[in-house]
């Protein structure tokens, strides 16, 4: 490693230098391939935008909640959302 290459820290637990900082800017240049991006946001509820409805619950449905969740492998609102479409027939 050549003594006089400036370092500027670490990221994800590779030493960041201006070598590494060369080479990225390189490919950058080239262009990026579009293909390899994993998708951002959170994927869709349904057939428009979520809405968030907020509620409160007694300790002892909450607890049940969350047992329900753990049992099924799942989260809360996944539980939520299947007891509201069984309740409301949608």
């Amino acid at each position: 490693m050549d003594r006089n290459a400036r370092t500027y820290g670490t990221s994800g637990g590779v030493e960041i230098t201006d070598g590494v900082i060369e080479r990225l800017a390189a490919a950058a240049e080239q262009g990026l391939d579009h293909r390899r991006l994993r998708p951002r946001g959170r994927p869709a509820l349904g057939t428009g935008a979520a809405r968030v409805a907020q509620v409160r619950l007694p300790p002892e449905l909450s607890e049940a909640l969350a047992d329900r969740a753990a049992r099924d492998g799942t989260r809360s609102s996944d539980v939520i959302r299947a007891a509201l479409r069984e309740y409301l027939k949608v």
